[in-house]
């Protein structure tokens, strides 16, 4: 029997600026299985798999790779070596196709000629599609996939590099629930044929389905590991926070109102959204699901004023939104927008702590003739926020955002919106990335600005998050409210029937 494990790893440590983040890190993962590593933002999980993938070196400590000593100097050295990471953000080039994709760094030629054999190339990536069962021409633009289809394409850019460990960092964060499935399928073939998996995700649910074995990191530090039969989803949320968390929610202080703040009727974009009509109101947490392609997203980009609708009529408190208005008039109205994409969308990731806060309400501090900043009042609004939305005090004003931890940039944007005192704040996908700990912290967040008398409208692909904090939930199907759940008939099942397309129910 070979008892050669896929990686080891032996008292790795890393500390950066004289703080420690990694504290002699030791496990091991035997080929063909799969292990689960969560922690807590900030626990060290992309630290270590930094490591692992050849873009840091460790302090200390060492890895075995196959049974070999592994001390990888660069990402090249670890994708030689058989490892391949694929990252929660896909580095696929959009414009390219599949096969130039897959192939980049090893186009095959025309014997001793420059040109580019097109047939080999089309030949060896059908071949690889074939394997993760991707059924679409090699010379697709990655364009014009779904983001399901571009996991699927990382995955099929590994098998072309022979990995034997792949890390998957959220692989399913934007897939469907039919695309996690066709990737869960894929993933236990690679098993099947000794790859090894280290699969990194929030989804508590997702790891116990897929994974072996488990390891939890906490401060650098792992605090659990053991084959997954041996912990529920209690034990591990107790082991990630460092203490026993008797609710996932946090309670309903406050109660909704019927007193109006956003109101949609009819709203409709061609192919997008459909004869769309709904109310927020004073208090109200009002949810909207939906199944990937439902138009969820697209809808609140119209409401924010970043797409256009071709009818329909929209209001903030009972005052007509001009279509032409951009973001920024509806933002003076008092409508704000926390997008799913963060690192794209939500923030300038090379900027400070502090000017990222400062983007949506530096105009608010700059009262003066000059229009210049107040810098004492604008520090003292700084600091507010910041303990509002209990960012970590381990951080500085000055220091770079992409620095942070997804659920403390989670944060950033959260603390930006909320300088702004909005009267309804559309949130989409909010906890995606982030880790249980700090979902706590956000979902009381939210109930703290609706206790207060906004109004939210929360776009969420998890049922279980919008049935413990909504006040009621919208379905969305193919552009369509479909359903409409007060929280007395709240129900899984209801839910998604609701959000299934028409010709399932047929």
């Amino acid at each position: 029997m070979n008892t050669i494990s896929a990686i080891e790893f032996s008292g790795i440590s890393k500390s950066f600026a004289g703080v420690p983040v990694l504290r002699g890190i030791s496990f091991k993962l035997g080929a063909g299985r799969t292990l689960g590593l969560v922690g807590e933002n900030g626990a060290g999980k992309s630290t270590l798999m930094n490591i692992l993938g050849g873009n840091l070196l460790p302090d200390t400590g060492g890895m075995v790779l196959g049974g070999t000593p592994y001390t990888p100097q660069d990402p090249t050295d670890a994708a030689r070596a058989g490892v391949a990471f694929i990252h929660q953000e896909l580095n696929l080039f959009a414009n390219l196709s599949i096969a130039e994709n897959l192939f980049l760094a090893a186009l095959p030629r025309m014997g001793s000629m420059p040109w580019i054999d097109r047939r080999a190339l089309h030949d060896r990536t059908a071949t690889l599609l074939g394997q993760v069962g991707l059924a679409i021409a090699p010379e697709t633009l990655v364009e014009q996939l779904s983001a399901g289809e571009r996991q699927l394409v990382e995955i099929a850019r590994a098998l072309a590099l022979e990995a034997r460990l792949i890390i998957l960092d959220e692989p399913t964060t934007s897939l469907s629930v039919r695309e996690t499935e066709t990737l869960f399928s894929l993933l236990r073939r690679l098993q099947a044929r000794g790859i090894a998996l280290i699969y990194i995700s929030h989804l508590l649910e997702h790891v116990r389905q897929l994974c072996h074995d488990l390891v939890v990191l906490r401060d650098g530090e792992v605090v659990a590991q053991g084959p997954i039969e041996a912990y529920d989803t209690p034990a591990i949320i107790s082991a990630m926070v460092g203490r026993s968390l008797t609710r996932l929610y946090p309670e309903r202080r406050g109660a909704s109102t019927t007193v109006p703040l956003l109101e949609v009727r009819s709203l409709t974009q061609l192919h997008i959204v459909r004869d769309i009509s709904f109310t927020v109101h004073r208090g109200e947490v009002l949810g909207i699901f939906g199944l990937m392609g439902a138009g969820r997203s697209e809808l609140a980009r119209i409401l924010f004023g970043l797409d256009s609708a071709q009818y329909g009529e929209v209001r903030m408190r009972e005052k007509v939104i001009n279509r032409r208005e951009g973001p920024r008039e509806r933002m003076e109205r008092g409508l704000a927008f926390l997008t799913e994409d963060r690192r794209h969308e939500g923030l300038c990731l090379e900027a400070s702590i502090a000017d990222n806060l400062a983007l949506v309400s530096l105009r608010e501090h700059a009262r003066t003739p000059l229009r210049l900043l107040d810098r004492n009042t604008w520090q003292q609004a700084i600091s507010t926020i910041r303990a509002a939305v209990r960012l970590t005090a381990k951080v500085s004003d000055a220091q770079s955002v992409q620095t942070l931890s997804g659920g403390n940039q989670q944060k950033v944007i959260l603390g930006k919106w909320l300088l702004a005192k909005p009267e309804v704040l559309i949130l989409d996908e909010p906890t995606r990335g982030v880790d249980v700990g700090a979902r706590f912290e956000l979902y009381q967040l939210i109930l703290d600005l609706a206790d207060r008398g906004a109004g939210v409208l929360m776009i969420s692909s998890e049922i279980e998050e919008l049935t413990g904090l909504c006040d009621r939930i919208l379905v969305m199907s193919q552009g369509e409210i479909r359903g409409n759940f007060p929280r007395t008939e709240f129900s899984r099942e209801r839910l998604l029937v609701a959000a299934l397309p028409r010709e399932a129910h047929a």
